[in-house]
């Protein structure tokens, strides 16, 4: 398993919010190319950059997100407002390895399977989940579709993977539901990130037992419930690409 700090963006800021609300913020850094060098050098070798912006119609942050790209050798992961072919062809010729989406892949699968075509590989869905069910629109929204159901269903197309966010936990660091992500991914023929919660080393390694590909970390680690070093050293994981 591979722990992914995320750099989520907020206005050209590095920030952290509580239980996914944008004026719940609990961390608000200047730089967030500071973040990543940080996060690269303490040893992690992926990061998650999220455009808060982008995913809740507000704003955008593409400069910032090719900034964080050049920052580090690292293997970066993009998502946030991702919904039409131009925005997802942009942010992929800005270098990053995997763009995520969320919304549009759930409300329109035509789309998604045209753009996983395209870009095999390098796709990942986003299932925002409350409750068992999956959210759209910045989690400001419902679907009414089960996360079983909905990753299972992907099970065909090409994707690089599916990354499932516990938005209710997010943030919080109140501990993960081992359960309820176990069961997502043992329904995903895709490798599954699992992100929202995640607070302690046995949350981590109950993750890692359960078959995660990935962690995504946010408040644990920008807060320092969770040492970096001791993260980084077991699950920092290395890159596809060669580093200098």
């Amino acid at each position: 398993m591979i722990a992914v700090p995320a750099v989520d963006l907020k206005g050209g800021r590095c920030v952290q919010l509580v239980g996914g609300r944008p004026d719940a913020e609990r961390v608000s850094l200047p730089s967030p190319v500071a973040a990543a060098r940080r996060w690269w050098n303490l040893g992690f070798r992926h990061l998650h950059v999220v455009d808060l912006d982008a995913a809740l119609g507000t704003g955008d942050n593409a400069r910032r997100i090719a900034e964080v790209v050049e920052a580090t050798e690292a293997e970066v992961q993009v998502g946030g407002g991702i919904r039409d072919d131009a925005r997802a062809d942009a942010l992929l010729a800005d270098g990053p390895d995997r763009i995520v989406v969320g919304t549009r892949a759930v409300d329109d699968r035509p789309w998604l399977e045209a753009l996983a075509l395209r870009h095999p590989g390098r796709v990942v869905v986003a299932a925002d989940v409350r409750d068992g069910r999956v959210l759209r629109k910045g989690w400001t929204e419902g679907s009414g579709l089960e996360v079983r159901d909905f990753v299972g269903s992907l099970a065909d197309t090409p994707l690089a993977g599916v990354l499932c966010t516990d938005v209710g936990r997010e943030g919080r660091m109140e501990g993960i539901d081992v359960g309820a992500m176990a069961a997502v991914i043992d329904a995903s023929a895709h490798p599954v990130w699992i992100s929202g919660g995640i607070t302690t080393l046995d949350d981590l390694a109950a993750l890692d037992a359960a078959g995660a590909h990935g962690a995504v970390l946010g408040m644990a680690l920008y807060t320092g419930t969770l040492r970096p070093t001791d993260v980084a050293e077991r699950w920092g994981g290395s890159p596809n690409r060669d580093t200098p």
